[in-house]
Protein backbone atom coordinates (compact mmCIF):
# COMPACT_ATOMS: atom_id res chain seq x y z
CA UNK A 1 0.00 0.00 0.00
CA UNK A 2 1.21 3.10 -0.92
CA UNK A 3 0.27 6.73 0.69
CA UNK A 4 0.50 10.56 -0.53
CA UNK A 5 1.11 13.41 1.07
CA UNK A 6 0.97 16.78 -0.71
CA UNK A 7 1.98 19.32 0.95
CA UNK A 8 3.52 23.80 -0.08
CA UNK A 9 -0.15 24.97 -0.71
CA UNK A 10 -0.63 28.56 0.67
CA UNK A 11 -1.69 32.00 -0.94
CA UNK A 12 0.01 33.70 -3.34
CA UNK A 13 0.01 36.81 -5.39
CA UNK A 14 -0.83 36.76 -9.07
CA UNK A 15 2.57 36.41 -10.89
CA UNK A 16 4.31 34.71 -8.48
CA UNK A 17 5.13 31.24 -7.74
CA UNK A 18 4.74 28.50 -5.45
CA UNK A 19 5.84 24.65 -4.90
CA UNK A 20 4.02 21.84 -3.84
CA UNK A 21 5.67 18.76 -2.68
CA UNK A 22 4.25 15.29 -2.45
CA UNK A 23 5.85 12.76 -0.48
CA UNK A 24 5.38 8.96 -1.28
CA UNK A 25 5.87 5.98 1.96
CA UNK A 26 4.58 2.38 1.90
CA UNK A 27 5.43 -0.58 -0.22
CA UNK A 28 5.39 -0.56 -3.91
CA UNK A 29 5.52 -4.11 -5.67
CA UNK A 30 6.88 -1.79 -9.28
CA UNK A 31 7.42 1.58 -9.87
CA UNK A 32 5.03 4.60 -9.56
CA UNK A 33 3.96 6.71 -12.34
CA UNK A 34 3.15 10.19 -10.73
CA UNK A 35 0.69 13.22 -11.56
CA UNK A 36 -0.77 16.13 -10.67
CA UNK A 37 -4.38 17.16 -10.63
CA UNK A 38 -6.43 20.28 -9.28
CA UNK A 39 -9.88 20.84 -8.83
CA UNK A 40 -11.57 24.20 -8.28
CA UNK A 41 -15.25 24.64 -6.87
CA UNK A 42 -17.56 23.35 -8.86
CA UNK A 43 -15.86 22.11 -11.54
CA UNK A 44 -14.30 18.62 -12.16
CA UNK A 45 -11.04 17.53 -11.20
CA UNK A 46 -8.56 17.57 -13.99
CA UNK A 47 -4.58 16.59 -14.75
CA UNK A 48 -1.99 19.34 -14.02
CA UNK A 49 0.90 17.18 -14.96
CA UNK A 50 2.33 13.94 -15.43
CA UNK A 51 5.29 11.79 -16.07
CA UNK A 52 5.65 10.23 -19.15
CA UNK A 53 8.55 7.83 -20.61
CA UNK A 54 10.04 9.12 -23.52
CA UNK A 55 8.87 12.26 -23.67
CA UNK A 56 9.83 13.10 -20.11
CA UNK A 57 6.54 15.45 -18.47
CA UNK A 58 3.03 16.60 -20.14
CA UNK A 59 1.06 18.70 -19.10
CA UNK A 60 -2.44 20.73 -19.94
CA UNK A 61 -2.47 23.71 -22.06
CA UNK A 62 -3.51 25.91 -19.31
CA UNK A 63 -0.57 25.25 -17.69
CA UNK A 64 2.69 24.70 -20.11
CA UNK A 65 5.06 26.92 -20.12
CA UNK A 66 4.14 27.91 -16.55
CA UNK A 67 4.33 24.64 -14.07
CA UNK A 68 7.15 22.36 -13.94
CA UNK A 69 6.83 18.62 -12.39
CA UNK A 70 9.79 16.86 -11.07
CA UNK A 71 11.10 14.07 -9.31
CA UNK A 72 13.21 14.63 -6.02
CA UNK A 73 14.20 11.30 -4.99
CA UNK A 74 12.47 8.15 -5.46
CA UNK A 75 10.01 9.30 -2.64
CA UNK A 76 9.34 12.76 -3.48
CA UNK A 77 7.94 15.23 -6.25
CA UNK A 78 7.55 18.06 -6.79
CA UNK A 79 5.40 21.15 -8.75
CA UNK A 80 6.64 24.14 -9.12
CA UNK A 81 3.87 27.05 -10.21
CA UNK A 82 5.20 30.20 -11.55
CA UNK A 83 3.66 33.09 -12.91
CA UNK A 84 0.36 31.87 -11.11
CA UNK A 85 -2.69 33.12 -12.36
CA UNK A 86 -5.84 33.39 -10.50
CA UNK A 87 -7.47 30.45 -12.48
CA UNK A 88 -4.69 28.52 -10.69
CA UNK A 89 -6.54 28.53 -7.79
CA UNK A 90 -7.88 25.09 -6.92
CA UNK A 91 -7.38 21.80 -4.50
CA UNK A 92 -4.06 20.19 -5.61
CA UNK A 93 -3.94 16.52 -5.51
CA UNK A 94 -0.89 14.40 -5.99
CA UNK A 95 -1.69 10.86 -7.66
CA UNK A 96 -0.03 7.79 -8.26
CA UNK A 97 -0.49 4.49 -10.84
CA UNK A 98 1.91 1.60 -10.05
CA UNK A 99 3.23 -0.24 -12.71
CA UNK A 100 5.56 -2.70 -13.22
CA UNK A 101 9.48 -2.50 -12.98
CA UNK A 102 10.54 -1.80 -16.20
CA UNK A 103 7.03 -0.92 -17.07
CA UNK A 104 6.38 2.85 -18.91
CA UNK A 105 4.82 6.09 -17.36
CA UNK A 106 1.84 7.21 -20.08
CA UNK A 107 1.75 10.50 -18.52
CA UNK A 108 -2.24 10.67 -18.66
CA UNK A 109 -4.51 13.17 -17.23
CA UNK A 110 -7.01 11.47 -16.66
CA UNK A 111 -8.64 10.72 -13.34
CA UNK A 112 -9.14 6.89 -13.82
CA UNK A 113 -5.63 5.84 -14.50
CA UNK A 114 -4.74 6.41 -11.13
CA UNK A 115 -4.75 4.53 -7.85
CA UNK A 116 -3.64 6.07 -5.42
CA UNK A 117 -3.82 9.76 -4.15
CA UNK A 118 -3.03 12.40 -1.08
CA UNK A 119 -5.24 14.77 0.67
CA UNK A 120 -4.76 17.72 -1.25
CA UNK A 121 -3.12 20.91 -1.07
CA UNK A 122 -4.73 24.06 -1.06
CA UNK A 123 -3.35 27.07 -3.19
CA UNK A 124 -5.31 30.32 -3.32
CA UNK A 125 -4.31 32.93 -5.82
CA UNK A 126 -5.09 36.63 -5.35
CA UNK A 127 -5.67 38.83 -8.31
Amino acid sequence: QVQLVESGGGSVQSGGSLTLSCVASGSSIGRLCMAWFRQAPGKEREGVAAFASGVGTTYADSVKGRFTISQDNAKKVSLQLSSVKPEDTAMYYCAARQVGWGGICSGSGRRDDYTNWGQGTQVTVSS
